[in-house]
């Protein structure tokens, strides 16, 4: 098969005009260059009779031409995740061509025209992907989850491209776009199953509005995922530690503590001492959320729940409600963090609508496989994530 001219210098173009855009947003280009050097290719292919040998044939031959002039970077593998990429986020077509002009204004008349989202300044990443988009007549997932601009770096997205769940692909930019994440925290909150966990925590329109909007906190039940794993503390799970080593493991990790519990969160004190009839009680860890604008008092248990732990944590909560708290603040939320909970406990002990949460912990990364079976039979059973 021989590579026609046209062709070549066609991708040729796209790859040299983005390499002489200036530094601010290169990521962005290079992830709508792939998109459209994967655009190409896939329409290449289909001229094909063969399509399946053919393809293989194109993306020999261009990655050859196109490592031969730009160096590594466009190698056979390399130009099959641009392929992937397209084919997967295709239905942003219309938003790569219509939302912005021309990458770049040189080479106007001797080059096809490629259009490319550009994003102003002054915005931030999260800012990015709240911006209402036309939903395209065509939708990739059960939910219907609306294109959207693309927002992460290229390494970002051939991680995502590993994700075969569409609406669980989805989750994953959104909170990667609004939470900063690097390319390594994508990878230990995907490899913590925090899509699954957070579903377990949730109805099925919550689970809707993970796909559609990734994480968001409304009300203190969105702050809640099942079980939180605290990989990072290095704490043996087969070996003894005391709730004090709990305590400092914590401490010592506080950020990577900050990134697990989810959005908002402000570490204020650890051992917080309140006195009442000539008795000391302390809080282990006192948090303030200012999406809820709420005080988040944690203890750590190292067994399992008793009523106990939770009528004591009720009166750390009333505490805080009464003599902590403004008037324009909401009221105080309670999680008690064991290694086993016991949901008809919670309910028998608290009241209904109590502020207060149990949740499993995890030493280690949990079983994705055994998350998504828990989730495909909650799905079934129709339940509700409770307590």
């Amino acid at each position: 098969m021989k590579l026609t001219k046209a062709f070549f210098e066609e991708i040729r173009e796209l790859i040299r005009v983005a390499r002489g855009t200036v530094a601010r947003g290169v990521d962005l280009v290079q992830v709508h260059t792939n998109f459209e050097i994967g655009r190409r290719i896939v329409e290449q292919e289909q001229k094909g009779e063969d399509r399946a040998a053919y393809g293989k044939e194109v993306l020999r031959a261009l990655g050859e031409r196109l490592t031969g002039e730009f160096g590594s970077g466009f190698s056979r593998s390399n130009l099959e995740y641009m392929r992937r990429f397209y084919l997967l986020y295709q239905e942003r077509l219309q938003i790569s061509q219509t939302t912005s002009g021309k990458l770049s204004s040189r080479k106007k008349a001797e080059t096809v025209p490629v259009r490319f989202v550009q994003n102003k300044t002054s915005q931030t990443r999260s800012e990015q992907s709240r911006i209402p988009q036309t939903v395209s007549g065509k939708s990739t997932t059960a939910y219907e989850v609306p294109p959207r601009q693309f927002t992460l770096s290229w390494s970002h997205y051939v991680f995502l491209l590993g994700i075969k769940n569409s609406e669980e692909r989805s989750f994953y930019e959104i909170e990667s776009a609004q939470q900063d994440w690097t390319v390594r925290e994508l990878k230990r909150q995907f490899n913590s199953s925090l899509y699954e966990r957070l579903a377990l925590s949730r109805d099925k329109d919550g689970i809707r509005k993970l796909a559609r909007d990734g994480h968001t906190i409304s009300r203190p039940q969105d702050l809640l995922k099942e079980p939180l794993v605290l990989e990072f503390l290095g704490l043996d799970q087969q070996t003894r530690y005391s709730e004090s080593d709990f305590e400092t493991a914590v401490i010592n990790q506080i950020e990577r503590f900050l990134l697990e519990l989810g959005k908002g969160f402000l570490f204020e004190a650890r051992q917080r001492r309140f006195t009442f009839d000539e008795e000391h009680y302390f809080v282990d860890l006192v948090f303030y959320n200012r999406l809820l604008r709420s005080y988040v008092l944690i203890d750590l248990k190292l067994g399992k729940l008793t009523h106990q732990d939770l009528g004591q944590m009720q009166m750390y909560v009333n505490y805080f409600d009464r003599a902590v708290k403004t008037e324009e603040e909401n009221s105080t939320i309670g999680i008690i963090l064991c290694k086993k909970k016991n949901s008809a406990l919670v309910r028998i002990t608290l009241p209904k609508h109590a502020n207060i949460h149990a949740r499993e912990y995890r030493l280690y990364l949990p079983s994705k496989e055994e998350l998504q079976r828990k989730l495909i039979e909650w799905a079934e059973e129709g339940e509700v994530g409770d307590e």
